[in-house]
C-alpha cells in the first residue's frame, strides 16, 4: 500500500453510507408518516388520531404506515422522539444567552412553552398516556424526555460551579422540581385558556419559590 493511498482509505471509511435508490424512497415515506402524525397528535391528540387519518394525510395507504411502524404506539413514540430532541436544543440555546442562573432557566423554561404551547393535545397525550402505558413504552417515553431534563441540570451545575447555588445543593432533586412544575403548568394552558405571558408569569414565581434556599449566600 502505497502512503498516499492511506488518507483516501481513511477518508472513505468515514464518509456517510450512501443509500441506494430503494432506501431513499423509504427514509422519505418514513419522514412522511411522521410528519403526518405530528400534524393530527398536535391537533387531536393519541387517541382520535387514528393510523387511517395518519396514512390520508401522508398521502399513503396504511399498509404503507405499517411497513415502517409496528403500531400507533411506536409512532407516537418516534414523533415524541423527534419533538423532544428539537425542543430540548430550542431550551439550550435559551439558556445560553443569559449570564445568570435564574435568567437561563427562566430563559429556557419559557422557550420551552414558547416552542409548544401550540401543540397542547401533544403534551397533553403525552401526560396522560404515562399512566396507562406499558413499562417498557413508558421507559421510552422517559428517555425521549430526559434531554429536557438535563438542560435544567446542566443550567443548575453551572449555576454550583459558578457561586450562584449552595456547593451541598441536590442538583437532580431540584432538576425533577422545576421539570415537573413547569410541565404541571400545562394544564392551565390546557383548561383555563392560560396564555404565554400567564404561564411565564406562574413559572417565573414558582422559580423563585423552588430556589428559595438553595442560592448562595457568598
Amino acid at each position: 500500500m502505497s502512503e498516499n493511498s492511506l488518507p483516501h482509505a481513511q477518508a472513505n471509511e468515514n464518509e456517510t453510507p450512501r443509500l441506494n435508490r430503494r432506501q431513499a424512497a423509504k427514509v422519505r415515506t418514513r419522514q412522511k408518516v411522521l410528519e403526518a402524525a405530528r400534524t393530527l397528535f398536535a391537533e387531536r391528540g393519541y387517541e382520535p388520531a387514528t393510523i387511517r387519518d395518519i396514512a390520508k394525510g401522508a398521502g399513503m395507504s396504511t399498509g404503507a404506515v405499517f411497513a415502517n411502524f409496528q403500531d400507533k404506539a411506536e409512532l407516537f413514540e418516534a414523533v415524541l422522539s423527534e419533538d423532544m430532541e428539537k425542543l430540548a436544543g430550542t431550551l439550550k440555546a435559551a439558556a445560553a444567552a443569559e449570564t445568570s442562573l435564574r435568567g437561563r432557566l427562566m430563559a429556557a423554561l419559557t422557550a420551552g412553552y414558547h416552542g409548544s404551547l401550540d401543540q397542547l393535545p401533544l403534551v397533553q397525550a403525552v401526560v396522560a398516556r404515562s399512566w396507562f402505558q406499558p413499562v417498557a413504552a413508558e421507559m421510552r417515553t422517559r428517555a425521549a424526555i430526559k434531554a429536557l431534563v438535563m438542560v435544567v441540570s446542566d443550567t443548575l451545575q453551572t449555576g454550583v460551579r459558578e457561586g450562584e447555588l449552595r456547593q451541598d445543593v441536590d442538583v437532580r432533586l431540584l432538576s425533577d422540581l422545576i421539570y415537573e412544575t413547569w410541565l404541571s403548568n400545562y394544564r392551565r394552558a390546557a383548561y383555563d385558556g392560560w396564555t404565554l405571558p400567564q404561564l411565564t408569569t406562574q413559572i417565573s414565581k414558582q422559580l423563585d419559590v423552588i430556589l428559595a434556599g438553595q442560592i448562595s449566600r457568598q
